[in-house]
């Protein structure tokens, strides 16, 4: 089984932390065309945690960030082509499901995956919008 992994971000060592923000390249700004900030600051902040998996590369991560009304969310949900379909994004959600400590955690979904995150308990909380032309969602998992 693939080890899952979670550290804050500014506990990263440097190798880890650009396998992370490549993966997330790879995935967001080339392979779906979102060019867009995703060295967004956010990763710095204290309490954001990061989660990932893979032996020897990260094939799949996942971000959590405290946000300022006491919620979490959840969100730069990544994994390589090469490792789809082996259930690794879903175990890292669990892993930051189980890390989240408020009650309330967020995350704005790319529409067509929204039955794949209601399987972890999260709705829909709003209106449909358009994030760098692709259909999301925004989901809530209240605890």
């Amino acid at each position: 089984m693939v080890p899952i992994f979670n550290a804050p971000t500014r506990n990263l060592d440097p190798v880890t932390l650009h396998e992370i923000l490549r993966l997330r390249q790879d995935v967001f700004v080339v392979e779906q065309g979102a060019a867009y900030d995703d060295i967004d600051g956010r990763d710095l902040e204290p309490g954001t945690v990061q989660f990932w998996a893979g032996r020897g590369s990260v094939d799949a991560t996942v971000r959590l960030l405290r946000e300022p009304d006491g919620s979490e969310r959840i969100g730069r949900v990544a994994t390589a082509r090469h490792a789809r379909g082996h259930g690794l994004a879903g175990r890292l959600i669990e892993a930051a499901i189980a890390e989240a400590r408020a009650p309330r955690i967020l995350l704005g979904a790319q529409e067509h995956l929204e039955d794949f995150y209601g399987r972890f308990g999260f709705v829909r909380s709003g209106a449909p919008y358009s994030e760098d032309r692709i259909p999301h969602i925004p989901m809530t998992l209240t605890r």
